[in-house]
């Protein structure tokens, strides 16, 4: 499979986070929170994620949705359901279901082994660039779909990589053309020997303190099980992914082309989901293929 396939699937099992609309409690509007909060079903302590690949351990300062009750916190949230993710992940001292609520959503990319040893040689700024200028190419097409164009701002948080754990985190902050809320997508990726655990957090950018103080430690509660190991890959039976850890940030974003149809009547119907688009297929992959041609030449 080429690699702008593989790029496209990097998010097939992400899709759900590139769509997250933010809880409608967490926006604008200043209206009353419900009467009613419904009661969410969570679990506490070490739990194995249902894919078996991987323990989160969370002791008693986060609860963890199974995927069933995830996939309903969405539908709550204005989502469609979805039942691709691992769970949800919330502080224990947060409530996703009132104003300034967020959650912490897990799915796992079971594309092949990532290399990292493209990690020294990212120059985050210039990604960042190429990000911006392939969300603004992709305006156009947002616009003709009837919703409003998008606009990465900058890092909420640069990109790092802790080589020794073998995890990346970063922050972006976004807004969009119909809105004054600057949005916060919150990302941690965690590498395994054949798979990418991903969790990711959809809020507003005036709680980027509150998401950063809560999902740093989220870099050590979640572990691969034996088995599952960066550690433990073997080049000679394993599965390579085609892509670095440049195109986990980049392109941890896009999604399936045949899903935009989807996606674009979704936003059609509810103005108010966080679409990166395809900026992994604008500068930044321009970029990145001009060089394979030069490396090639």
């Amino acid at each position: 499979m080429g690699l702008v396939n593989k790029l496209a699937n990097i998010t097939a099992a992400w899709v759900l986070c590139a769509a997250i609309a933010v809880p409608a409690f967490a926006q604008e509007s200043p209206e009353a929170e419900p009467e009613a909060i419904p009661e969410l079903k969570f679990s506490t302590g070490d739990i194995v994620l249902p894919n078996k690949v991987a323990t989160l351990h969370l002791g008693e300062k986060y609860h963890y949705l199974a995927p069933k009750e995830a996939s309903e916190l969405l539908q709550m949230w204005g989502n469609p359901p979805d039942d691709t993710t691992q769970g949800a992940i919330y502080p224990a001292g947060v409530n996703p279901l009132t104003r300034g609520g967020w959650a912490v959503f897990l799915t796992y990319l079971d594309e092949g082994h990532v290399d990292d040893s493209d990690a020294k040689d990212i120059d985050y700024e210039d990604m960042l660039k190429d990000m911006k200028e392939g969300t603004e190419a992709n305006n156009d097409a947002r616009k003709e779909a009837g919703y409003p164009a998008m606009h990465l701002i900058s890092w909420a948080e640069p990109p790092r990589y802790d080589a020794a754990t073998k995890k990346l985190y970063w922050a972006k902050e976004i807004s969009t053309e119909d809105s004054k809320t600057h949005y916060l997508n919150y990302d941690v990726r965690v590498l395994g020997r054949e798979g990418v655990l991903s969790m990711e957090a959809v809020a507003t950018m005036d709680q980027l303190q509150q998401v950063r103080t809560d999902m740093r430690p989220l870099l050590d509660v979640a572990e691969f099980n034996e088995g599952y190991r960066y550690a433990e890959f073997n080049s000679k039976t394993d599965r390579m992914a085609e892509y670095g850890l440049g195109a986990l940030i980049a392109g941890g974003v896009a999604a399936k082309l045949g899903l935009f149809g989807k996606l674009f009547a979704l936003l059609l119907a509810a103005k108010k989901f966080i679409i990166i688009g395809l900026v992994a297929l604008g500068g930044f992959l321009a970029k990145m293929f001009g060089k394979k041609k030069d490396e090639a030449a």
